[in-house]
């Protein structure tokens, strides 16, 4: 069987060994880096699951290496550091990272959030094999194709964003709450991290206006849940 690889990227080399040998006695295929250059210039070669990154690094940081990442990779993203302030959290999910898990962690701590994201993933890859199409207006997502276009534009999302936005074109004109996004996207144990949720709608709202689009697709209902507005509907409606 395939194992799943890893890569850790942390200028600490005792951090890096230790939780490579955690994951290796998990079952998982751990690659160490200790700096972001050469973990980017790998990225394509080792074709990872999932990526642990450290913030706090000399030279390029974290959010360097994210910002990098991002523009040719959609690979989850668990952050890994000492700064644990709201503003650092906020800016890691708003740049594209999946988690933020704040040092010291417990072992039992970090490979529950990494099994989550690669729960996650794993309901993404699931998605190639559907054949279904669904339009929304000027929407359009493929899910047998993971991909998602606004008119003639294709809107370009992370995992998390496709996951959370393909969850609410299913549900077209259906509210979900913020409980039901976070357990169907993060999991169960993510129900409550009503921050992670926000984030995400915001940064699919701002893909949204840079794609021209400012159609009141995604509504906010404060206190409750979000919906995608039914374009079809309100077209007959005319």
């Amino acid at each position: 069987m395939k194992k799943r690889k890893i890569i850790i990227i942390d200028d600490e080399p005792k951090i890096l060994r230790f939780i490579a040998a955690n994951l290796k006695s998990l079952g998982y295929e751990p690659h160490s880096f200790l700096n972001g250059s050469e973990a980017l210039e790998n990225i394509d070669l080792l074709d990872p699951e999932l990526i642990l990154l450290d913030l706090m690094m000399p030279g390029m940081d974290g959010f360097t290496i994210l910002k990098r990442l991002r523009m040719f990779s959609d690979v989850p993203v668990i952050i890994l550091t000492a700064r644990g302030n709201s503003t650092d959290k906020v800016q890691g999910l708003n740049m594209g990272a999946d988690d933020y898990l704040t040092k010291p962690f417990s072992l039992d701590e970090l490979f529950a959030r990494v099994q989550a994201v690669l729960r996650r993933s794993a309901k993404r890859i699931a998605n190639i094999y559907a054949t279904s199409e669904i339009k929304n207006g000027e929407v359009t997502l493929n899910l047998a194709q993971r991909r998602v276009w606004l008119g003639n534009t294709e809107l370009k999302l992370t995992e998390t964003e496709y996951g959370l936005f393909s969850l609410l074109m299913v549900n077209v004109g259906k509210v979900l709450t913020h409980e039901q996004l976070l357990s169907d996207v993060w999991g169960s144990e993510y129900r409550d991290d009503v921050e992670y949720l926000r984030v995400a709608i915001a940064r699919i709202r701002q893909k949204i206006k840079r794609a021209d689009y400012e159609g009141g697709l995604i509504v906010t209902y404060p206190g409750v849940g979000y919906m995608i507005s039914n374009k079809e509907a309100e077209k007959h409606q005319l």
